[in-house]
């Protein structure tokens, strides 16, 4: 990891409402330094490899700041950089692969804001903030839809009129950088070709399915947001469209976004708790419920996508859930028995990457989360183009 001079060639950023995670990676993709800008507006601090201080972050511009300033006293000259790459969550329907950043890409970007309130003006701070503070390096983006652009048009379209099509009202997916970096890592780790029909779980605070064919995603469990679907640390997952409006009637808009975006899932059934280490360490009834309540609908979920690839032939588990939660991946492998699933227990409880036995006729792996890698070598290869 970094120290004394440090050096890199790519700055990843990844930036949200009130943080910003970076990485720094060499030529070969090498991660050298990383951390995170927490905190913007309120109690705020930098970390960088670990190393914590507090600091007044009153802004993205004072934390992006601080991020590059940092990063100077540890050794790295700026000019050194051949690029920074951002994520970006939406990307829409023309934004469907990474680019170079220029006006257009900032207007299309910006045009997508109302798909992702959440995010997309906080991803846009970053480039602008960045463009003020460093004018002269190149900057390249990589989208979280962009991988389920693949999506058949019979798994996006809304049954609903054509003119709410039209209007972006249509399933979109998440999490695509993560399932990205799945594809490409899990024929290195498992030294065999990718599976033709893999089942991935992206599983976290944040937490959905992908169904990928032949290297390809076909279906993926969020749709217009990233509320749909799975539950999760904080959001409901998928709810009827009348019991939302009647939580707006109820409630009013703002405060139904505030219950289905921050006060429902594990957090709303648990009475309190999010974080799936700590449901696991609780043992009381609420959170046992909240625990099962997240694998039977990933579960319940897992059979419509095995249903859209026709059959399947390998799961995976990533995200700090996936990669983390021994009992959450035993529950889960043991409601797939009957699609021919069988662990291993011994491997599944000493972390190892394989997790099959045998005797299974679906093989099941874990793989690191390696979003900020995927944006580096997203920018590397268009770099390489030009």
């Amino acid at each position: 990891m970094a120290g004394p001079g440090i050096t890199g060639t790519i700055l990843v950023l990844n930036a949200g409402s009130s943080s910003i995670k970076f990485a720094l990676f060499d030529d070969a993709l090498n991660e050298q330094a990383s951390g995170l800008a927490a905190g913007i507006g309120g109690q705020s601090f930098l970390e960088v490899d670990g190393a914590r201080s507090e600091l007044p972050l009153i802004d993205h511009r004072a934390a992006l700041k601080a991020v590059l300033e940092a990063l100077t006293q540890r050794g790295l000259k700026l000019t050194s950089l051949k690029a920074a790459a951002h994520r970006v969550v939406h990307g829409g329907l023309k934004l469907t692969k990474p680019v170079r950043i220029n006006a257009d890409v900032i207007a299309e970007i910006n045009a997508c804001s109302p798909l992702a309130p959440l995010h997309n003006p906080h991803n846009l701070a970053a480039i602008d903030t960045l463009a003020e503070l460093a004018p002269k390096l190149t900057q390249y983006t990589s989208f979280d839809t962009s991988f389920h652009a693949t999506n058949p048009d019979v798994a996006t379209r809304y049954a609903i009129p054509k003119m709410m099509e039209t209007k972006g009202i249509r399933r979109y997916g998440f999490h695509g950088l993560s399932y990205a970096s799945l594809v490409e890592a899990l024929p290195k780790i498992s030294a065999a070709p990718l599976p033709s029909r893999l089942l991935a779980f992206h599983l976290g605070n944040g937490a959905s399915l992908c169904a990928i064919r032949n290297g390809k995603s076909v279906a993926t469990t969020m749709g217009y947001s990233p509320l749909d679907g799975l539950t999760m640390g904080t959001r409901s997952g998928g709810i009827d469209a009348n019991a939302v409006l009647r939580l707006v009637e109820e409630n009013g808009l703002e405060r139904t976004k505030a219950i289905l975006n921050h006060e429902s899932g594990l957090l709303g059934l648990s009475g309190g708790k999010s974080d799936m280490r700590r449901l696991m360490l609780d043992h009381t009834a609420d959170s046992d419920f909240a625990i099962e309540h997240f694998c039977y609908w990933s579960l319940r979920h897992a059979g419509s996508l095995i249903a859209a690839m026709e059959g399947i032939d390998a799961i995976a588990f990533t995200g700090g859930i996936g990669e983390n939660a021994l009992g959450v991946r035993a529950r889960i492998c043991r409601g797939l028995e009957w699609a021919g699933l069988r662990m291993d227990p011994d491997a599944n409880h000493s972390g190892k990457a394989q997790l099959h036995a045998q005797s299974s006729r679906v093989a099941v792996w874990v793989i690191p989360a390696r979003e900020e890698r995927q944006i580096a070598q997203d920018a590397q290869n268009l770099m390489t183009k030009r």
